[in-house]
């Protein structure tokens, strides 16, 4: 597995054009060049600019309208409300195309409209068929599209099986296909990651370990503040030979079987067959089980230092940790029982 996720990490540059915290126009210009030859004129004419307007995540329309007066694609804000709400609607978040040279109806059309580019919210620890199916939902998938995502265009060269389709907030053409969005996840990816490989390696642990113990810690950790502990007690675990015996890799292995992808594990789901079954198999899973976020990978890095072995969470989500089973066994009476 190990020489397969070494070519995974490819440093790719780019430029991003959006501030999920504020509006943003941005400008692509298209000189239109003379050529009369016999001119003295400058070669260029005519600028035509074409405008992105951004939509952020979580304002008000009031923000929005100042937003365009401020950017000055409207001249009136009360004129351009007065025309707006002729028709009933909100503005959605997104990206929209419009230019200065527009009248406020024309605008208030287009912002009427679907956005061109939409707003994605991927949460840390889902596997990829949970952010399949934001991105279907999002984006107006097909039910082809989706199966290809899962099956296909997230495994086409390396073994991209699972965690590295980070976390975070996308702004994603509508038009961009399954495999694009793929490799804009797996970019994002990269950038997130890749200042941590050399952390890992002086760790005398290769960083494909090291992501799939993230993807446990985040599943297993009941908040970020936790998972230092978490990590901690979990490599305890490896370095000591013991079984991690941790449910969310069960839960992974078993699938939705109609009740969820996380629901809580069954006596019988402990004997699953399957390299992903810790109560089984010593180490960890050949991949990992979820795609973590940066608290999680940096837990990893930074373990809190802990004789623990045990763990657990009681009803407030407060961990519990214990260096002996004895100790794990009076914790579960005292706050589980």
């Amino acid at each position: 597995m190990q020489k397969k996720y070494k070519n995974l990490i490819v440093f790719l540059s780019f430029v991003a054009f959006f501030n999920v915290g504020g509006f943003l126009r941005a400008e692509t210009t298209l000189p239109l060049v003379n050529t009369n030859t016999n001119a003295t004129a400058p070669v260029v004419d005519v600028v035509i600019v074409v405008d992105k307007f951004i939509v952020p995540l979580n304002v008000t329309q009031e923000q929005i309208v100042q937003s365009l007066f401020d950017q000055n694609f409207i001249k009136d804000k009360n004129n351009f409300l007065l025309i707006f709400n002729k028709t009933k609607g909100d503005i959605l978040p997104g990206a929209y195309k419009i230019n200065t040279n527009m009248t406020a109806t024309s605008v208030a059309k287009v912002l009427h409209g679907k956005p061109y580019m939409k707003w994605v919210v991927i949460p840390p620890g889902l596997r990829k068929e949970e952010i399949a199916e934001i991105l279907a939902t999002n984006l107006s998938w097909t039910k082809i599209q989706k199966s290809s995502w899962i099956n296909k265009y997230t495994k086409m060269k390396f073994d991209y099986t699972e965690g590295v389709y980070f976390p975070d907030t996308y702004l994603i053409p509508i038009s961009e296909s399954p495999l694009q969005v793929a490799n804009r996840l797996i970019a994002k990816f990269n950038e997130k990651f890749s200042p941590y490989i050399l952390n890992f390696k002086n760790q005398n642990m290769l960083w494909t370990k090291g992501l799939t113990l993230a993807s446990v810690v985040q599943r297993e950790a009941a908040n970020d503040a936790d998972m230092p502990l978490i990590a901690g007690i979990l490599l305890n675990r490896l370095n000591q030979k013991i079984p991690l015996s941790v449910d969310a890799t069960l839960q992974y292995a078993r699938g939705d079987k109609g009740k969820g992808w996380w629901a809580p594990i069954t006596v019988a789901d402990k004997k699953i067959v399957s390299a992903y079954n810790t109560y089984k198999n010593a180490g960890l899973p050949p991949h990992p089980i979820s795609n973590p976020g940066l608290p999680a990978i940096l837990a990893v890095i930074n373990p809190t230092k802990t004789d623990c072995i045990y763990y657990l969470h009681d009803k407030d989500k407060v961990t519990h940790c214990a260096v002996t089973y004895a100790e794990h066994q009076a914790n579960i009476i005292k706050y589980l029982k």
